[in-house]
């Protein structure tokens, strides 16, 4: 583990010189502290946010699922949040190069690659759906306000149609009420003009040209975004994380104004005490804190990999976790008061208008929109929102997998040609989204969101746990964190990590099984050759683990099976921080008599040299190591 710093000091650092800077001049660093945050709360607060979580709370029993949602947080959310950054920031590696701390579970990390480029294919999909609505929103007229367009069916009945009157009005609630064939201009407009939706998933039709449009514009964003690494990005999400908060507050500012507002927050926020004790809410609670705050993609890891050495991680692992859940809670707010507005206005229930994924995204919220005077304006807003909180996600997952690459290859041609290595990601990035653009896209877009990055993700969290606290080791883990930060970590997160986090992960992983159902949308029940397409995508990532495993075994030093396990789990010689200015305790260099003999300077003054000397005093090195100022390099 010295080797690698050792290495470092021959290369002009000095020991017992106070390190001059703090950064990595070869793989860059954050501008500021503030970039980290910022890309951190892009990359955790996505569109779950928004169009899952309200809905996972009034399912749930409204206010009395914040308080498991609230536990799960604590005790799973926060600590693993905290370990990922901790495990990135301490090494300066990606989601491969971390692994180094016991290179047989190097597959986890493959796995992490795997899970973030599905993720990766189909989010921008929905960014360039999003994109799609953002742009025809530029007009007088919402194209889903009436039913009188060519794309509409006689079953169609819009809530504005023909400038009803109140008898009319009660003529359509009745037809709600009594009726399943009334469809909203927005359901028909979604379905029937935007996806031109086939009858099956394996009928792919032809490509949707303005889908495949906005796709190409989505991943050119991202990719100019992405183009000088973290230097670009760091500047780009000022904006992009921040922005969608004024656009929450301006609707929801706009939301509570309005009449049945504050019976749909009722809804929302009303508990039900008698479901806490179901574990179906508990279940919830931590997946969606599980999956919400992307533990396990590898984003966290890579974000983290960018920031200095000594940066206080547990500080900002609190604030990011804190914000995200916040956020979530907040846009609850401002969906509920528009679809209490919406219930109201057509005289249901609100469960009648409640929805989630992209029915309430792109059906259920744009037709609330419709009844808002200067509905256009609104509705450029929210799409506007749902565009920047994909791309803070996206950025996080397409870099994820940039710095994997360029630091497992690791020399200088590649590091210099890394805006070309994100111009290929992004281009293969587009051309596996193409088939999603098709008219049965859809169908593979939910296929992909449900088995692609579901167990899987829980198998590789708890792998990571058991890898880093029971393998490499607690003690030697804290140490490192100690050595990092200058604290060790508190004990309530010693003992999360040791035994409550992975605990939840498990539990979660059980009630992932025990809830499955066979995936559907809407009347459409998926065949048993997709669903089983999507149990390989969710093997593909876990299957990484074993077999990496079996091959580092094998290649391993060792005369028995019992010493080649040992050789693959030990931590590797380069295993450690970055900077050599970084080394101290069990990773300082040792040198060799020979070493220091070759290195020894002679004093310019050597009388001078020799009072100085004999007054020398140990002090304090950067990395907290007491060393000698006669130092004899």
């Amino acid at each position: 583990m010295a080797d690698k710093c050792s290495e470092g000091l021959l290369n002009g650092a000095v020991p017992g010189e106070r390190g001059k800077q703090d950064k990595s001049v070869k793989r860059g660093n954050w501008g500021n502290q503030i970039e980290f945050v910022l890309t951190s709360v892009g990359y955790a607060v996505g569109l779950g946010n928004v169009w899952r979580f309200p809905y996972l709370c009034y399912r749930n029993g409204g206010g009395a699922f914040m308080f498991p949602y609230f536990i799960m947080l604590v005790f799973c959310g926060i600590p693993l949040f905290f370990m990922e950054l901790s495990f990135g920031q301490f090494a300066s590696q990606g989601c491969l190069g971390v692994w180094r701390v016991s290179p047989m579970f190097k597959g986890v990390g493959y796995g992490m690659m795997v899970v973030s480029t599905y993720i990766g294919i189909y989010y921008n999909v929905v960014i360039c759906i999003a994109f799609y609505y953002f742009f025809v929103s530029m007009t007088r007229v919402l194209p889903w306000t009436y039913c009188s367009n060519a794309w509409n069916t006689p079953d169609c009945a819009g809530v504005l149609d023909g400038n009803l009157s109140s008898r009319a009005a009660l003529n359509l609630t009745h037809l709600l009420n009594t009726t399943q064939k009334r469809t909203s201009p927005s359901e028909e407009y979604w379905r029937r003009y935007v996806l031109d939706l086939s009858d099956d998933i394996g009928n792919l039709g032809e490509v949707r040209l303005p889908l495949l449009g906005c796709l190409g514009v989505s991943w050119v964003v991202v990719f100019l975004c992405l183009i000088k690494g973290v230097k670009s990005s760091g500047k780009v999400v000022y904006f992009t994380a921040t922005f969608p908060y004024v656009v929450l507050t301006i609707l929801f500012v706009r939301g509570i104004t309005l009449e049945g507002a504050l019976t749909g927050i009722m809804y929302y926020l009303t508990p039900q005490w008698d479901k806490i004790l179901d574990a179906k809410v508990w279940g919830d609670a931590a997946s969606q804190i599980f999956y919400s705050l992307g533990c396990a993609w590898g984003g966290l890891i890579t974000m983290a990999s960018y920031n200095k050495f000594h940066n206080n991680c547990y500080r900002d692992s609190i604030i990011i976790s804190i914000t995200n859940c916040a956020t979530s809670v907040y846009a609850g707010f401002v969906i509920f008061s528009i679809l209490g507005f919406m219930a109201n206005h057509l005289g249901v229930d609100i469960s009648k208008v409640a929805d989630h994924g992209p029915g309430l995204a792109f059906v259920a919220y744009p037709e609330a929109l419709t009844l808002l005077p200067i509905s256009p304006l609104w509705s450029i807003l929210f799409f506007f929102m749902l565009i920047l909180l994909g791309l803070g996600t996206q950025f996080c997952l397409l870099e994820t997998l940039v710095t994997a690459i360029v630091d497992e290859v690791g020399n200088e041609w590649i590091i210099r040609r890394k805006t070309f290595v994100t111009l290929g990601v992004a281009v293969v990035g587009f051309l596996l989204g193409v088939p999603l653009t098709t008219q049965a896209g859809i169908y593979w877009l939910l296929l992909m969101d449900n088995y692609a990055a579901s167990f899987s993700l829980v198998v590789i969290s708890c792998i990571m746990c058991v890898a880093i606290m029971y393998i490499y080791g607690h003690r030697n883990y804290f140490k490192d964190i100690e050595m990092m930060l200058g604290f060790p970590p508190p004990l309530f997160f010693q003992i999360c990590w040791r035994f409550i986090s992975p605990a939840i992960i498990f539990f979660i992983l059980v009630f992932t099984v025990i809830q499955y159902r066979p995936i559907s949308y809407n009347d459409y029940v998926y065949p048993t050759w997709a669903i089983s397409i999507g149990f390989l995508m969710a093997l593909s990532s876990v299957i990484c683990i074993p077999i990496y495993a079996i091959y580092k075994v094998c290649r391993s030093e060792g005369d028995t099976l019992l010493e080649r396990l040992k050789n693959a789990t030990k931590a590797s010689k380069d295993w450690g921080p970055a900077l050599a200015e970084h080394c101290s305790g069990r990773y300082a260099p040792a040198f060799s008599p020979s070493t220091e003999s070759h290195l020894e300077v002679q004093p310019l003054q050597p009388e001078k040299g020799q009072s100085e000397a004999a007054a020398a005093s140990p002090v304090q090195g950067s990395n907290g190591s007491a060393h000698s100022q006669d130092s004899r390099l």
